[in-house]
């Protein structure tokens, strides 16, 4: 393949400056000292998106605009694991920054050690998506934040007021939220929102295969990698599903993962009722996918290479199969190949530091 490309033919094509370009918030790449300071809300958070990103595709309800403050109080309660029952999860716990925001576990673990029915999605690039959750039940990022607090197997509260009830109850909290929302009463809406804001401030991009299809940098992408390239945008049907910048339809899709005639994750059909929904979860992006293993909603695949199999082989049969689901005859090497290239998606601008203390 050669560095030359039409911009037609790969995932997210538009021209971009070779230049790398990097996440601009110092105030959440390093370890943050809480202290009180003057009452503000509109110091604007400058979201610089690394190479390969879309910016007009950008999902910032109007009523939330990313600032400073935000995504600094957002941070401190993502990391805080006070913010639960008793005291023992915090959002990173099952969102990991050293694993690409997941927790390497098939299902993960809440409080009490409970275990959940689906393995944690990455939090990364969250930013350019609406529907949340492997079944799209939130609408926004802002309810996806909020969701799990009331979860029994997760963070535990009995209902929202338990949640705010524990944030108030720490007087440190109270002059950070004045400062990123003003001198308003501290609900779950304000929790959701700074969150949220902070969730949209990891990106993944600048990977080796935004360099070598946004940069013409032919070198970005081995032999191997670069042939992997083309089995996903042909013989391994991979577009099919995995389209766009952030190789994702925002779409749902039943691949017989788990399936059970008789009982099983409803996926889906629990949100719309449509009998056609039934076993469909939502498209992951692809973007820091070798980081984030095991895969599907339930983490029942250990290895890249174990889901190309499993796509190979057509899923797992059911009534509700997708139709784009289909044997791809995939050789041993064009597999090879193709975990070569999804591992060029690794990229940056997601890292973070958990912070070094908390509000008192």
């Amino acid at each position: 393949m050669t560095s030359k490309k039409s911009k037609q033919d790969i995932p997210g094509g538009r021209p971009y400056s070779p230049m790398r370009r990097h996440l601009l918030v110092g105030l959440l790449l390093v370890g943050m000292t809480v202290h009180a300071g003057p009452s503000r809300a509109d110091t604007a958070l400058p979201l610089t998106l690394p190479l390969g990103l879309e910016q007009d595709s950008l999902v910032i309800p109007k009523d939330n605009p990313l600032t400073e403050e935000k995504a600094a109080l957002g941070k401190l309660l993502f990391f805080d694991k006070r913010l639960s029952a008793n005291g023992t999860i915090a959002c990173a716990s099952c969102h990991v920054p050293a694993l690409a925001f997941t927790d390497g576990r098939p299902v993960s673990t809440g409080i009490h050690d409970q275990k959940g029915g689906r393995s944690a999605p990455t939090a990364i690039n969250r930013v350019f998506s609406s529907a949340q959750f492997w079944d799209g039940r939130a609408a926004t990022l802002e309810a996806q934040s909020v969701g799990p607090f009331v979860s029994p197997v997760e963070h535990g509260f009995p209902d929202h007021d338990a949640l705010v009830a524990k944030v108030k109850s720490i007087a440190g909290y109270r002059p950070l939220f004045e400062q990123a929302f003003g001198p308003a009463p501290i609900t779950v809406d304000l929790i959701g929102k700074a969150i949220a804001t902070f969730q949209r401030t990891l990106l993944s991009g600048n990977s080796p295969y935004d360099k070598f299809s946004q940069a013409d940098d032919a070198g970005a992408l081995s032999e191997n990698a670069q042939n992997g390239f083309r089995i996903f945008l042909g013989k391994g049907q991979c577009l099919r599903c995995h389209f766009g910048f952030n190789f994702t339809d925002e779409k749902f899709h039943n691949l017989g993962v788990g399936w059970k005639q008789a009982a099983g994750d409803a996926g889906r059909h629990a949100v719309t009722n449509d009998p056609n929904d039934r076993g469909a979860f939502k498209t992951p992006t692809l973007r820091e996918i070798a980081r984030t293993a095991p895969y599907m909603h339930d983490g029942s695949v250990a290895t890249l290479r174990d889901v190309i199999d499993f796509y190979d082989r057509g899923g797992n049969p059911n009534p509700h199969l997708d139709p784009v689901i289909k044997p791809l005859k995939l050789t041993k090497r064009e597999k090879d190949d193709l975990v070569e290239f999804l591992r060029s998606l690794n990229g940056e601008g997601w890292a973070v530091e958990p912070p070094r203390e908390f509000p008192k």
